[in-house]
């Protein structure tokens, strides 16, 4: 009877996480909780942070299997809830398979993006639409280097378009184009979003300091009925020069028309709730999602697509980070030398560091100029400046994300 119960004892502890635990486990538990550990007691992006890492915890807990895949997904299969539910997919799988998977949430998030968004300073200064492009540099630049690493072509755009430093538009690309990338991608423009504060700075110090010091004049009062038919103009133009980006610019547009228009209590409320409680739970959707994305259960997934094994598949990994980081490094300072040359250009008008705000992170790299202005000279405020080509890199990214899935679609013979 002892013994039997000593046996029961040790069956009991071997079949525990603490027993179960496999290298590549304990190395995503290990940065699940840096990054918890970063937005709570360091105050990174806590928004995204928080979700993020709490989601790469979970589902890397052993025999727990919170991310994993039915047995019966196949490669590119087209599922069922039900179909999910009886293969024994986990359900943070099952909540990335309906919201992530489908492009729901991306798509969603320009929508309650479009609603928080004033787009007056863009409209005020339309000259910061160039800076918003040339913020895309870094784009090009990653998908021409993987290109050349040997990733495929729909690898190489769904890894290039990190560098917009735009976690939605990165998901929303990488589905279309290489799913099986989507942990990977979308957790290293995450990252890099979170990581804007410290990767931008030291880009922008490089200017002199004589032009980061330069005050500029508050952009124009810009009339409501440019504000109000902006967002209509967008949708049109996108839909005819880039209609692959449509989705995005698209939700984007209409969801800032709910702002513009807002002369009704039903439209201000349709406004209010994009901009604040659907884009709450969005949010925590998302980051949790994208955290489980980064468990052992979704790399084998991931690997058995590729028909590659997890080391190989870790590999790319890396090498995905690190083109990211480049990619977003490339995108600011093409921002920040063409803000440059626009401060010559106009005789030292304009303040070459607004160019950093030209990737899509927003309003994060609009208040990091903001900081770099003012740690020259404490009395000068070029946020609302910022403001312009930080909106512009939007959708100067969900442009550069259409015209990627158009010519890799095109060149695949892809419909």
């Amino acid at each position: 009877m002892e013994n039997m119960l000593v046996e029961s004892i040790i069956k009991f502890f071997l079949h525990t996480g603490i027993f179960n635990f496999n290298p590549f486990q304990l190395l995503f538990l290990a940065i699940g909780l840096l990054f918890i550990y970063l937005a709570v007691a360091k105050k990174i992006e806590p928004l995204l942070l928080t979700g993020i890492g709490t989601g790469m915890v979970l589902a890397n807990i052993p025999l727990a299997h919170l991310a994993a895949p039915p047995e019966t997904l196949a490669p590119g299969a087209s599922l069922t809830i039900t179909d999910l539910v009886q293969g024994g997919a986990g359900p943070l799988f099952i909540l990335y398979y309906i919201f992530v998977q489908t492009e729901l949430i991306p798509l969603f998030i320009f929508l309650g993006l479009g609603a928080l968004t004033d787009f007056r300073p863009l409209i005020a200064q339309p000259y910061t639409f160039i800076l918003g492009a040339a913020a895309q540099l870094g784009v090009f630049v990653a998908m021409l280097g993987t290109l050349f690493m040997g990733f495929h072509l729909n690898e190489a755009a769904s890894i290039g378009i990190i560098g917009g430093a735009d976690g939605p538009t990165t998901i929303y690309t990488t589905i279309k184009l290489a799913p099986y990338l989507l942990g990977p991608t979308a957790l290293a423009a995450y990252t890099y979003m979170s990581l804007v504060p410290i990767i931008q700075p030291p880009i922008i110090r490089l200017l002199p300091r004589k032009h980061r010091a330069v005050k500029m004049k508050p952009p124009r009062q810009v009339h409501q009925l440019e504000a109000l038919m902006f967002p209509i103009i967008l949708m049109v133009v996108a839909t005819i020069f880039v209609p692959k980006a449509t989705p995005l610019i698209g939700m984007l547009a209409l969801g800032n028309l709910f702002r513009e228009s807002g002369i009704t209590e039903v439209v201000e409320r349709l406004s209010k709730t994009a901009a604040n409680e659907f884009m709450n739970i969005l949010t925590i959707l998302l980051t949790i999602t994208v955290g489980s994305t980064m468990s052992m259960d979704m790399v084998q997934y991931y690997s058995r697509q590729m028909g590659i094994t997890v080391e190989e598949f870790l590999t790319k990994f890396v090498l995905i980070f690190v083109w990211g980081l480049l990619a977003f490094a490339i995108s600011t300072a093409g921002g920040v030398l063409f803000g440059e040359i626009l401060y010559f250009v106009t005789k030292g008008k304009v303040n070459p560091i607004i160019g950093a705000a030209g990737v899509s992170a927003v309003p994060m790299s609009a208040r990091v100029c903001q900081r770099e202005a003012q740690r020259v000279d404490p009395t000068n405020f070029i946020i609302m400046n910022a403001m312009g080509p930080n909106v512009a890199g939007v959708i100067g990214t969900a442009t550069a994300a259409g015209i990627y899935i158009d010519f890799v679609q095109r060149f695949y013979g892809w419909t």
